[in-house]
């Protein structure tokens, strides 16, 4: 029997993430007690919690798991494996380890089924040249899964979704567009074609993100998933206390949005993220929300690089068979956080 993964899940993939909003009620906002070896916490809705172990150099923790985006069991196991792993690379890092963390409903799909979203998993850690060492599972009405990830990093290469400064050019390394294509997926209005790059985007590892915290002139990196660009873009300018301008016809979009736009093919954490932020950004046109606010699962990575540094950036984005255009630019703080031209 064919297991269509989607049909057992409310939300795909990071588009079952809780919007900003509400995350913030959930967070609070009262202060962690100090613990001065922790160099990131929560506190500016970072990728990952960084804790200097000394002698220069943090260890790097981070989870992430949701619900199938796909109805392949390979492939939802080798998506979120890569989203999982991709937090360590947004904070510079090098992983070293990952466990696995898996819901299943044990009654409606056999098991066979769940080894194979393992199996997924094991060969994109393998290609991230770490061991998926164990994990944890539980029975649950909806399949999730995803990984809690370790890593380090040199406290000198660390990179924040803090610290972009006026000035600074916008790149981002992915496309964007996953969660619209994932929802025509669920509505069998998908083109073959649409899917294969849509796939290939999200399998990708970010490990790029490595070499760039050897680069002075990255000052900010984040990675955009479940909030989609808007939401990590507001993220970075409010940890930097800037604004940012990005200019919709530069950032890089996957192929046919406009058509399974068109169609209803947008998720509802689209608007869950619009509602969420829209007060902080000004649109040229209304229908960009669409795109610039779709949850993105194993999205690229935004950085911000200085001026002075774009050219080194651009060389050593190169050598991994990536060639990036400027999105945008970060400005002096303004009343809105994000200008969409």
């Amino acid at each position: 029997m064919d297991y269509k993964l989607t049909k057992y899940s409310h939300a795909a993939g990071c588009g079952c993430k809780i919007a900003p909003q509400v995350l913030d009620n959930i967070l609070g906002h009262k202060k962690e007690h100090s613990f001065p070896n922790l160099l990131v916490g929560n506190q500016d809705r970072d990728d990952a919690a960084v804790f200097d172990t000394g002698n220069g150099t943090a260890v790097i923790s981070t989870t992430d798991f949701f619900t199938p985006i796909v109805d392949d069991s390979y492939d939802f196991g080798r998506i979120a494996a890569a989203n999982a792993i991709s937090d360590i690379y947004a904070m510079g890092g090098s992983p070293f380890m990952a466990i696995a963390i898996l819901g299943w409903p044990i009654n409606d799909i056999p098991a066979s089924v769940a080894n194979q979203v393992i199996e997924g998993a094991r060969f994109v850690c393998k290609q991230a040249n770490i061991p998926l060492a164990g994990g944890h599972s539980i029975d649950s009405p909806e399949p999730i899964f995803g990984l809690a990830v370790t890593g380090t990093v040199v406290v000198k290469n660390l990179k924040k979704n803090k610290g972009a400064r006026p000035g600074d050019i916008l790149f981002l390394t992915k496309p964007l567009g996953v969660g619209i294509i994932t929802t025509a997926i669920k509505k069998g209005l998908l083109k073959e074609d649409s899917a294969a790059l849509a796939m290939e985007s999200m399998i990708q590892l970010n490990d790029v993100g490595t070499l760039l915290s050897t680069l002075d002139g990255v000052h900010a990196m984040t990675d955009v998933t479940g909030f989609g660009l808007l939401g990590h873009l507001i993220e970075m300018c409010e940890a930097s206390g800037t604004s940012a301008e990005i200019y919709f016809d530069a950032i890089p979009k996957l192929p046919n949005l406009q058509s399974y736009i068109d169609q209803r093919c947008c998720p509802a954490g689209t608007l869950r993220n619009w509602e969420s932020y829209s007060e902080k950004v000004n649109l040229k046109n209304k229908n960009q929300k669409l795109i610039l606010a779709d949850p993105q699962t194993s999205g690229g990575l935004l950085v911000a690089v200085a001026s002075e540094g774009v050219t080194d950036f651009l060389k050593l984005v190169k050598t991994v068979g990536l060639v990036l255009s400027a999105m945008g630019t970060i400005k002096k703080v303004k009343e809105k956080k994000v200008y969409v031209r």
